[in-house]
């Protein structure tokens, strides 16, 4: 289950229920809800509950990103966690992937939930 929230043309969506971390075994799930939604419109995905993440989990993410690119849509991080921040910015893709925008910040964003 996703849960999200449209505004504008992005939506917002929070990491699968329960995700904890991005690692190998379940970044396959995540590729396979959240690709659909990349390849029809703008996303940014909220990882403030994602502690952890390895090289399987930013693999995701680049393919994520590609899928959308691809398609002339954009796909973006938002409340990253420190620790996942600190890994991104070592690999360089804090630049491609972190949404740098001022209504990020504090933002509350109201979840509806939807079906994967």
């Amino acid at each position: 289950m996703i849960c999200s929230h449209s505004t504008g043309n992005e939506l917002k969506i929070a990491a699968p229920f329960g995700m904890t971390e991005l690692v190998r075994g379940n970044d396959h799930c995540l590729v396979a809800q959240m690709e659909p939604l990349v390849r029809r419109q703008n996303v940014a995905l909220d990882l403030n509950t994602v502690d952890r993440i390895d090289a399987a989990g930013i693999s995701a993410l680049i393919s994520l990103y590609g899928c959308a690119h691809d398609t002339g849509h954009k796909f973006r991080l938002y409340n990253v966690t420190p620790r996942v921040m600190e890994i991104l910015s070592l690999v360089g893709l804090d630049i491609i992937l972190l949404a740098h925008a001022p209504e990020d910040s504090g933002m509350r964003v109201r979840m509806a939930r939807s079906a994967a």
